[in-house]
C-alpha cells in the first residue's frame, strides 16, 4: 500500500510539473472525442477521410476566431468598468449596512467586507475571463495535436490488437470507454451550448451590459459540476444588481435558476440517462481532484477523466472494486442483485 501510495503521489507531482504540455493535449483528445460522431457521418456520406478531418478542424478555427472576438472586445469592456462596478458595489454594500444599523441590528464596516467584499467577487470574475482569454492563444497547438489524433484515430483500434497479439482481440474495454466518454461530453456540450444561448437571450432582454459575454461564461462553467451553474451567476447578478438595481437583479436571478433548473436538473438526466455511472460524491471531489490538480481545465473534464479512470480499473480483475467505490449507488445494486442470482459466480 505505501509503494502504490508513493507511485500515486509521484504520478499526481508529475502531472502538476508537466500541466502546461497536458493541458493541450487533453483538450485536443477531448474535442476529438466530440468530433467523433460528425466525423463518422461525413465518412459515411462518402467524403475523404482527410478531407472530413480538414473540414473539421476548418469549422473549430472559426468558432475559435467567433469566441476569441467576442471574449477579447467584451472582456476589454468589462476590464474598463470593472473599478466602477467596484466602487458601486461598495456603495450598495454601504448601503446595506446602513438599513440593518437603522433595524437594530449592529455590523461594522470591517466585519461584513471581511466577510463579503464585492470588489474581490467582480476582481474574480475579471480573472477568470482572464484565464479564458490566455487559453485561447494556446488554440494553435490544440488545433495541431486534434489534427493528428483524427489522423491516427482510424487506427488505433488495430494498433491495440497488434499490442493484444491477437487480431481478433476484444476491444470491449476501449469501446466502452470511447462510448461513454463520447456520449457525456456530446451531450453535456448541446446542453450546455443551450444553456449559453438562452443566458444570452435573457440577460440582453433584461438589459444587462456584456449578455453574450456571459452567455459564454455560462456555457464554459456549465461543463464544472454542482457548482459551476453558481459559479457563471454570480458575475452576472452583480453587473445587474450594479447596472439596473435590486428588481432587474433578482429577475436575473431567477432566469438562471429556471434555465438550469430545466436543462440541468429535468433535461439532461433524461437524455444522458446513467451513462456517467458515478456518484455524486466522487463528481464533486474529483472535480475539487483535478481542479487541484490541472487548474480550470482540469474542473471543466473532471468527469470525463474520471470515467476513463473508473473505466480503466474496471479492466482489470485486481482494481475492480476501487471502480466500484467510484460508481453509483445503482451500480452496486446490480452487482448485489448478481451475486444474490448467482452465488458461485
Amino acid at each position: 500500500m505505501l509503494l502504490k501510495a508513493a507511485a500515486f503521489v509521484v504520478i499526481v507531482a508529475g502531472i502538476m510539473s508537466a500541466k502546461s504540455l497536458i493541458i493541450p493535449f487533453l483538450l485536443a483528445a477531448f474535442l476529438a472525442v466530440i468530433c467523433g460522431p460528425p466525423l463518422y457521418w461525413l465518412r459515411t456520406r462518402g467524403v475523404p477521410p482527410l478531407l472530413t478531418i480538414i473540414l473539421l478542424v476548418l469549422v473549430l478555427i472559426a468558432v475559435e476566431m467567433i469566441v476569441a472576438r467576442l471574449i477579447g472586445s467584451s472582456l476589454a469592456d468589462f476590464s474598463r468598468n470593472l473599478p466602477l462596478y467596484q466602487s458601486r458595489l461598495k456603495e450598495i454594500l454601504a448601503g446595506g449596512i446602513l438599513w440593518l444599523q437603522e433595524h437594530g441590528i449592529e455590523v461594522t464596516d470591517d466585519v461584513l467586507v471581511s466577510q463579503f467584499d464585492p470588489g474581490k467577487i467582480m476582481g474574480l470574475a475579471a480573472n477568470t475571463l482572464n484565464r479564458m482569454g490566455a487559453l485561447l492563444t494556446n488554440a494553435f497547438m490544440i488545433i495541431v495535436t486534434l489534427f493528428f489524433i483524427l489522423l491516427e484515430a482510424a487506427g488505433f483500434p488495430d494498433k491495440l490488437r497488434a499490442i493484444a497479439g491477437d487480431r481478433n482481440a476484444s476491444l470491449e474495454d476501449y469501446a466502452a470507454m470511447t462510448r461513454g466518454v463520447n456520449r457525456y461530453l456530446v451531450i453535456k456540450t448541446c446542453t450546455s451550448m443551450a444553456t449559453g444561448v438562452l443566458v444570452a437571450v435573457a440577460l440582453r432582454f433584461i438589459g444587462v451590459d456584456f449578455a453574450g459575454m456571459w452567455g459564454l461564461v455560462a456555457f464554459i462553467f456549465n461543463f464544472v459540476p454542482t457548482i459551476g451553474s453558481i459559479l457563471a451567476a454570480i458575475p452576472a447578478v452583480l453587473v445587474a444588481l450594479v447596472q439596473l438595481g435590486p428588481g432587474p437583479a433578482l429577475t436575473t436571478v431567477i432566469c438562471y435558476l429556471v434555465i438550469n433548473l430545466v436543462i440541468s436538473n429535468i433535461l439532461e438526466p433524461r437524455i444522458m440517462g446513467t451513462s456517467v455511472g458515478l456518484s455524486p460524491l466522487v463528481i464533486f471531489v474529483s472535480m475539487a481532484f483535478w481542479g487541484w490538480i490541472l487548474g480550470p481545465v482540469g474542473m471543466l473534464l473532471s468527469v470525463p477523466l474520471t470515467m476513463v479512470v473508473k473505466i480503466a480499473l474496471q479492466s482489470d480483475e485486481k482494481t475492480r472494486s476501487f471502480a466500484l467505490l467510484l460508481g453509483s449507488n445503482r451500480e452496486a445494486k446490480a452487482v448485489l442483485h448478481r451475486q444474490r442470482t448467482n452465488p458461485g459466480e
